[in-house]
């Protein structure tokens, strides 16, 4: 089975690092997409990193990364709201991604009258920040999410997801969010303009088939499933759309593919 792709998305957390660990494989394929010159870009819902931090991250792991080859759900959100208006008062909850990815495209930070309300992980989420956000939506201002991820992989286990905040945000507001982070096609139609290559020829990897391999499903490109993370075999054997292939890790993808150490120096 020789399964070449001529461009990769490759999901973060549970597929290519959970919490400060790296996972089997990841540093091996990235090593190959180098030597082959073929283009990839690691995409991740995760919005409390700047792109600046993940490249660092990415970079102590072994991973070679130039920040034009990470795509979070904050700089796709904030590319978003800037596309609709470039003067938008952004109320935010959500860590320095976030504040950064919307402050470099020129956006407002507000905590009073608002555009828009804008919704990532915040692991100092207060009643406060809920309540303001709730009011400021029921006033008018569009409800913008990040991701609705119930809970991401650390190397504590699985902790709670930005999910958490939008559905106490939704039940409070009574307003669905725009969502921009996979499975959505907002991010993923960027992500696709951004590496170069028709979606065809695109392999969408991650660990999570709710968010990475909906994603790839939803926008009509081919999707790995790794068991590195968030679902299991159990999880996805009932689903209606099965992912294009399963494997253990990208180690083992590597095998299925046929990504040698000879092809690594093609």
């Amino acid at each position: 089975m020789n399964l070449q792709y001529k461009g990769y998305m490759i999901d973060l957390d549970g597929t290519t690092y959970r919490g400060e660990e790296i996972i089997e494989g990841a540093k091996q394929f990235n090593s190959y997409l180098q030597k082959a010159n073929i283009p990839y870009l690691y995409i991740t819902n995760n919005s409390t990193y700047t792109q600046r931090a993940l490249v660092e991250k990415l970079t102590k792991l072994g991973i070679m990364v130039t920040s034009d080859q990470v795509m979070t759900s904050s700089v796709a959100t904030a590319n978003y709201i800037a596309r609709r208006d470039k003067h938008a008062r952004c109320y935010t909850i959500g860590e320095a991604g976030l504040v950064e990815a919307l402050a470099n495209k020129g956006l407002t930070l507000t905590d009073k009258a608002a555009d828009f309300v804008v919704v990532g992980l915040d692991r100092q989420i207060t009643y406060e920040k809920l309540a303001q956000a709730t009011k400021l939506i029921r006033e008018g201002a569009t409800f913008i999410a990040t991701n609705t991820d119930a809970a991401i992989p650390t190397e504590k286990g699985l902790q709670p997801g930005n999910g958490a905040l939008i559905a106490a945000l939704t039940v409070s507001a009574g307003v669905t969010p725009v969502i921009i982070g996979k499975p959505e096609k907002i991010m993923m139609a960027e992500a696709i303009e951004q590496i170069g290559v028709d979606k065809e020829s695109v392999l969408m990897i991650g660990d999570n088939y709710k968010t990475d391999i909906r994603a790839g499903i939803q926008s009509q490109i081919d999707t790995l499933l790794v068991l590195t993370g968030f679902s299991s075999l159990e999880d996805v054997r009932d689903e209606a759309d099965q992912p294009t292939y399963i494997a253990e890790d990208l180690q083992s993808w590597m095998e299925m593919s046929q990504i040698t150490s000879s092809s690594m120096n093609h």
